[in-house]
């Protein structure tokens, strides 16, 4: 057994996240059966001695039937139709199977401002941390009933890597409708008429060359290629990575014996710093040239007004820009020290010829992340 499996099979805490496909189906809402396997496979983890943390899709997935909707909802306002309806269901199901256990649910619904927004991040990560003192089970899901196209996730792997990273998760096991990552539609032959193989252990970004992600099935919003990014994100953090099939939760989440494996970085990110590269909301972009992008990316150094050569957004002291090269690509996120107006002055200018007021870098190196 690897490194990265044996630490996600020994890890103390972990973040559970459960794809629609693997508890919900289209005519018939929850799969109460699947679900059930799947909290049994839960409580033999926490009996073990970890701390778990449930992230389950499928409100809108368990709303569909009850409405009497033949297909998933395309239209924002029916999802949060539907996922008004089927959270309750969701957590109701989810409570009554634990409750075989008596263990008690508790529901945890997030929009993506709620952790963009570091104080309701803080919020959120105290009622986690507390509802797992008191031995609950918090299931968590993205509260699509007020989240709109522009604050969503997007889907519930990323929200379960920032939920990992939140709670300082020593592993995310994503469970869904496929055996883990393969270089190819594994029900499909590829170009060479071979089948897709499994890829058992993903160290880094040489792994993956060749890999083609697809899009979420009927009803998820997900696929290969957000769980590929969730898992890349969360590893990217610290937190080694389990991708699984739903059927073989037991497995998973018992030797971590099954799947694909995401090696971890050695290092966590501290909090602030991936709240800049990976959670907040951007609120504009400073274009650099070549030398800026170099100091910034490769030397770690700050970012002074001399390299800066356009500006976008109308960004505030203490928000989140995007910093870019020439061709438009982001290299690096950072906390801009000054207002948009102000920057829109200093361009191109070095610090002696500023006023004293405007003699301190535009990004602080402490609150920039190359993305590189």
């Amino acid at each position: 057994m690897s490194q990265a499996r044996a630490n996600i099979a020994g890890a103390r805490s972990i973040v559970v996240k459960i794809g629609s496909s693997a508890v919900t189906e289209m005519s018939d809402g929850i799969d109460l059966a699947r679900l059930d396997a799947l909290a049994d496979a839960l409580e033999a983890r926490m009996r073990a001695g970890s701390d778990v943390i449930v992230v389950s899709s499928g409100a809108v997935g368990a709303g569909i039937a009850p409405l009497g909707l033949k297909k998933r909802p395309r239209d924002l306002a029916t999802k949060q139709a539907a996922a008004s309806v089927g959270q309750l269901l969701l957590a109701h199901a989810w409570g009554t199977s634990f409750a075989r256990y008596d263990r008690v649910v508790g529901q945890v619904l997030l929009t993506a401002d709620d952790i963009s927004n570091r104080s309701h991040t803080a919020n959120a990560q105290r009622t986690l941390d507390r509802l797992r003192a008191l031995h609950a089970v918090a299931v968590v899901n993205e509260n699509d009933t007020v989240a709109t196209n522009e604050i969503r996730f997007g889907d519930n792997d990323r929200l379960a890597a920032l939920v990992a990273h939140l709670v300082h998760a020593d592993a995310l096991v994503l469970l869904s409708d496929v055996a883990g990552l393969y270089t190819g539609d594994p029900r499909k032959p590829g170009p060479d008429g071979q089948p897709a193989r499994l890829i058992e252990e993903v160290d880094g970004p040489e792994d993956l060359d060749g890999v083609i992600a697809g899009t979420g099935g009927a009803l998820g919003t997900g696929g290969m290629a957000s769980k590929l990014a969730a898992a890349r994100l969360a590893a990217d953090s610290g937190v080694p990575v389990l991708l699984a099939a739903a059927s073989d939760a037991a497995a998973a989440l018992g030797d971590a014996s099954v799947g694909t494996v995401f090696k971890a970085r050695p290092t966590r990110l501290s909090a602030r710093r991936f709240w800049v590269r990976h959670a907040a909301e951007t609120h504009g972009s400073l274009t650099l040239d070549d030398g800026a992008i170099a100091a910034v990316t490769a030397r770690r150094r700050s970012l002074l007004p001399a390299g800066i050569v356009a500006l976008s957004g109308d960004f505030s002291d203490g928000d989140v820009v995007e910093l870019l090269d020439k061709s438009g690509a982001v290299r690096a996120r950072g906390v801009t020290s000054y207002d948009a107006d102000d920057v829109a002055t200093m361009i191109g200018h070095s610090t002696s010829e500023l006023p004293q007021d405007l003699q301190r870098a535009v990004v602080h190196a402490d609150d920039l992340v190359p993305l590189a």
